[in-house]
């Protein structure tokens, strides 16, 4: 393949409550970027109705093709491939996706990459620092996955460390309804704690040994117990200080599993990467404990930390490189693993 010629890749996400299709250019480089997304909708839900979010992705996936070129100013001819999301994901989500990136393929001739999302997000990293190179370390973090991946190049990935239970993410949703918060929980929550305590409120942690795994249904439980135990006392609780004692302490135990991949691999440069790496308290003890060890620490620019189609187009882009092409038989995998081990 012609290395010296400009790539132009098209993506397309559809996992779960955004409707994407972004234009990229060698993987690095956004040529236009468009997002439908659907939160203020299953707002009044408290959660993703995943019927719903499938009617509105076929309402929204075309549209959002055709703003795509249009912004870009580019027509089907320009681009090179199309790369979409396969999985993880809602089936019916990510249906829809397929469908549309093969029709493409089918009509303009265009080659059909498929991406897993997970890979998408750590390639967000690469958008927010085009001198970013492999090997490092990611965090991938959101509200279905909780992984500490080695990225040893561009298209190959080895999971270190995931959790043996809830996600991260999945933690901050759950206390978030409990308390009131409602969805989506994670930035609510995140604002909610904003100049509280962090040392206020305390909450068990799993001890999982020299693993690299995580659990957080201990914490969660925790949480819930303390929340129920004050109600039956008929206490209050600080909503600002108990959101940034419980995000406060999620983050540290994310980081410290993280600084221990990196003395196991020797490795010292990490990536953050997914929904929850725009959290700040996350933000907050990564950028602490990074200077403390020394590390190398990246984590994308906030709007390209949730779902977009732009990082699914910078991975695809590294998967065409690479060789990779689907048919146009390719289907949705809803628990698709990131690792291909």
């Amino acid at each position: 393949m012609d290395t010296d010629k400009d790539i132009y890749i098209l993506g397309i996400e559809s996992s779960c409550d955004e409707t994407a299709c972004s234009i990229v250019k060698n993987g690095r480089e956004i040529v236009s970027n468009i997002i439908a997304s659907q939160a203020d909708f299953h707002e009044e839900y408290g959660g993703v109705v995943p019927e719903l979010a499938s009617r509105m992705h076929v309402d929204a996936v075309y549209p959002c093709i055709e703003d795509a070129l249009k912004k870009a100013v580019m027509t089907l001819s320009d681009i090179d491939a199309v790369a979409v999301t396969y999985g993880p994901g809602l089936v019916g989500a990510l249906l829809v996706g397929l469908s549309a990136a093969k029709g493409i393929c089918a009509g303009a001739g265009l080659p059909l990459v498929g991406v897993n999302h997970l890979h998408g997000h750590i390639c967000a990293n690469y958008l927010s620092f085009p001198e970013l190179e492999p090997p490092f370390l990611c965090l991938c973090v959101s509200g279905g996955n909780t992984q500490i991946v080695e990225v040893t190049s561009y298209t190959d990935l080895r999971i270190l460390g995931r959790t043996r239970d809830d996600a991260a993410g999945e933690a901050i949703d759950k206390i978030a309804r409990v308390i009131g918060l409602g969805y989506p929980g994670g930035p609510k929550m995140d604002k909610a704690g904003q100049g509280g305590d962090i040392t206020r409120y305390s909450f068990s942690t799993a001890h999982l040994g020299d693993s690299l795994d995580f659990s957080f249904s201990g914490i969660k439980t925790s949480a819930l117990n303390l929340i129920n135990e004050m109600k039956m006392k008929g206490e209050e609780i600080d909503i600002k200080d108990f959101t940034a004692s419980y995000q406060y302490h999620l983050a540290t135990v994310l980081s410290k599993n993280t600084i221990k991949a990196c003395k196991q691999t020797g490795i010292k440069k990490v990536c953050l990467a997914g929904g929850v790496s725009a959290n700040s308290f996350l933000r907050e003890v990564f950028d602490k404990e990074s200077r403390k060890h020394g590390i190398e620490l990246y984590y994308p620019k906030l709007g390209l930390c949730t779902d977009n189609a732009a990082m699914i187009a910078s991975a695809g882009y590294f998967e065409y490189i690479n060789g990779t092409r689907h048919g146009l038989d390719l289907n949705a995998v809803p628990s698709l693993k990131l690792d291909k081990g």
